[in-house]
């Protein structure tokens, strides 16, 4: 008799939760062993420098030193800088381009 498949599909659900843990447990240990080595850990640290930059960043200055679009930038300013890592954004409009900062953390 097989065992119907939902049964099979949550065992494999259940299977992969557990594989995942230590996977992602060992990779953050090699990107802070990277970022302490002083290698660029990913794209992310690289938009936060030219963000933290007096000068500040355009979109279409990070979407080429990311290689994303647009609206993938867009995204990333208001999902990962504004929400997850809590840091202060400012924009500006200077010769007709709006100019992104981190000026710093959100005082809450």
């Amino acid at each position: 008799m097989q065992k119907s498949s939902r049964n099979r599909k949550s065992w494999k659900r259940a299977s992969r939760a557990k594989a995942g843990r230590g996977a992602k447990k060992a990779k953050a240990a090699r990107q802070s062993a990277r970022h302490a080595a002083g290698e660029r850990a990913n794209k992310q640290t690289k938009l936060l420098d030219l963000l933290r930059r007096p000068a500040g960043a355009s979109i279409a200055a990070l979407s080429e030193a990311s290689g994303w679009q647009q609206h993938s930038v867009r995204g990333f300013l208001a999902g990962v800088v504004r929400k997850k890592l809590g840091l202060e954004l400012v924009s500006s409009i200077e010769a007709d381009q709006r100019i992104y900062r981190i000026v710093a953390a959100k005082q809450v």
